[in-house]
């Protein structure tokens, strides 16, 4: 269908007569009850919703029909509604495109696809999304999983509407049902572990897949939001914040200039990891002034949000201590247990340290332990069962109760929020190919956690091959960038370093027009360099400066790769 014109308006086919007689018939897929009664249908006008990395301007107005239809999967009585944004027969350009969701929320949002020619689609889970996310209907009650919820929102919801859509797009434009329907799928943080998601159990779906910090390895990544509170609370240290910025502030300004430019980015933690020691800091003096702001707790580069509270914090003035350096130390090496064998990653050393924010108490003038709510609510709700939003103490907590937990959920959630099945043999034979970034100094979903998962599918899919042979193969398939400086899915307010802003168009030129990317085309949104193109490296790959100027190299530095590589001898299956 790609390229084709339908001459027709939109409102000739934007119709439920029209989009009944599209839908394919009962039997088709397997398990799936479409229900025609339901179809709505209706021009709609809209400034459209650009995924993450979209260059495109929301201020454009696209017409399209909204399409509404649900179905009940065989036998079962449940009602899951799907929801498709059909652009006029005059802009299809044949694609389809899904749009990732966040935190514990598929999209709402199905006008995500306009700016590209494509139909859109989002589903409401079976459980009413839109109003109802994920965590709040995860259980029926105390000690009781709603494990439909739990499996539509993990892969299944995503992968149904992407069917049933796929199937009534040809014959709402008139199209023949075997013309070519692009398929491409674009998300970050939870929606990036949405894209993996599907390239994992749907991988014949999709022609195309962009997915950003995917918070995959949900057992391990959720249960490390409560490692450095641990970390405090095992020490009895809760640092004012104002050290904590010093500390992370201090190592940027020493490990910037490691990779070849003075920037105010360390586009090579791996260098900082091996060439500095942060207790080089102790002795250092901080200063910041009183302020009142905001805070969600989830480690997203300071950002805001509706429900955000209000946080107090006094003026503040000392030096970095030994009991500082400790923690941020303990917090960057990762999680342990008590015979010393490692269970998680962690961040990259300058990354913000936002999990160990304590909190000011004026009437006792102390800084305590604030349980950040991302690691504190999945640890009461998904591990204890019970229908509470975090956990309020630590008391009897170690280490080995860190990781205690995280095996727990290891084994109970392995076949859904897990994510992270390595044999992607599907997608590969069926021609998709998977554009995969993250931010370097992410703060929230740690960056060795996608280069951990990299590795798990360079080594299963092709475990006889030589190291030359496994990556040019890979590469040709699945690619893999760092983002020196950013945060997490976006920029860095601490590092101004460069961000992608055309993934879409990268990965519709690589399947569509066999256009195999090298690198990843990024630009610097501010500080001195503001409005540079770098061109960034295709792991494993990383960038060098020559003597301070615009120009790097991507080089190949074995020590480099061995400090982004972990095992994790404290469980006795494979963590891919």
């Amino acid at each position: 269908m790609t390229g084709r014109v339908f001459p027709y308006p939109l409102a000739d086919v934007c119709t439920v007569t029209n989009v009944q007689a599209a839908l394919p018939a009962n039997g088709t897929f397997l398990g799936i009850d479409l229900i025609p009664t339901s179809v709505t249908a209706a021009v709609t006008n809209s400034t459209g919703s650009s995924g993450p990395g979209s260059a495109s301007s929301s201020s454009a107005i696209y017409t399209y029909c909204n399409v509404t239809v649900a179905y009940t999967h065989t036998g079962k009585g449940d009602k899951v509604v799907v929801t498709y944004a059909f652009p006029s027969p005059s802009d299809f350009l044949g694609r389809f495109y899904v749009p990732g969701g966040e935190a514990w929320s598929l999209s709402t949002d199905p006008t995500g696809g306009l700016e590209y020619g494509a139909v859109g689609g989002v589903s409401d889970g079976g459980y009413d999304n839109a109003n109802s996310a994920y965590d709040t209907v995860f259980l029926y009650g105390n000690g009781s999983i709603n494990w439909d919820a739990t499996y539509m929102f993990s892969y299944q919801a995503l992968g149904e509407m992407t069917q049933v859509g796929q199937a009534v797009t040809p014959g709402f434009y008139g199209a023949s049902a075997d013309a070519k329907l692009y398929t491409y799928f674009e998300g970050c943080s939870d929606g990036g572990r949405q894209g993996m998601s599907q390239v994992q159990r749907w991988g014949e779906l999709y022609d195309g897949v962009v997915a950003g910090a995917p918070a995959f390895r949900a057992a391990q990544q959720q249960v490390l939001h409560m490692w450095s509170a641990v970390v405090e609370h095992t020490m009895d240290y809760y640092p004012p914040s104002c050290e904590l910025d010093k500390i992370v502030n201090a190592t940027i300004a020493a490990c910037d200039p490691l990779d070849g430019r003075t920037d105010g980015v360390i586009s090579r933690t791996d260098l900082c990891k091996l060439n500095f020691n942060l207790t080089d800091l102790i002795g250092e003096p901080y200063y910041c002034a009183a302020e009142n702001s905001t805070s969600l707790g989830y480690g997203f580069n300071k950002r805001q949000a509706a429900g955000s509270e209000a946080v107090t914090t006094p003026a503040q003035n000392g030096t970095i201590s030994a009991e500082g350096v400790q923690l941020a130390q303990s917090i960057y090496d990762g999680v342990f247990n008590s015979k010393g064998q490692r269970a998680y990653l962690s961040w990259q050393i300058g990354s913000e340290l936002e999990d160990a924010a304590a909190t000011y108490d004026s009437d006792t003038g102390a800084w305590e332990l604030d349980i950040v709510q991302t690691g504190g609510e999945f640890v009461s709700r998904w591990i204890e069962l019970l229908d509470a939003d975090n956990i309020y103490s630590l008391d009897n907590v170690t280490y080995d109760t860190v990781v205690e937990w995280m095996k727990v959920a290891f084994v109970k959630y392995y076949d859904s929020l897990q994510t992270t099945e390595p044999d992607l043999s599907n997608f590969q034979s069926s021609g998709g190919k998977l554009l995969h970034y993250h931010g370097e100094s992410d703060p929230s979903v740690p960056a060795a956690s996608s280069v951990h998962y990299w590795q798990s599918v360079r080594s299963v899919m092709y475990p006889d091959a030589s190291d030359e042979e496994s990556l040019e193969t890979l590469q040709d398939w699945y690619q893999f960038y760092l983002i020196p400086g950013a945060a997490h899915c976006g920029t860095n307010d601490l590092q101004p370093g460069p961000w992608p802003v055309s993934n879409m168009g990268v990965i519709i030129d690589w399947v569509e027009n066999g256009i195999t990317p090298t690198k990843l085309n990024a630009t610097v949104s501010s500080g001195d360099f503001e409005g540079e193109t770098q061109l960034l490296c295709q792991w494993p790959t990383r960038p060098l400066w020559q003597g301070n100027s615009s120009n790097f190299d991507c080089v190949n530095d074995t020590t480099s790769y061995d400090s982004w590589t972990y095992d994790f001898p404290a469980f006795s299956t494979p963590v891919y």
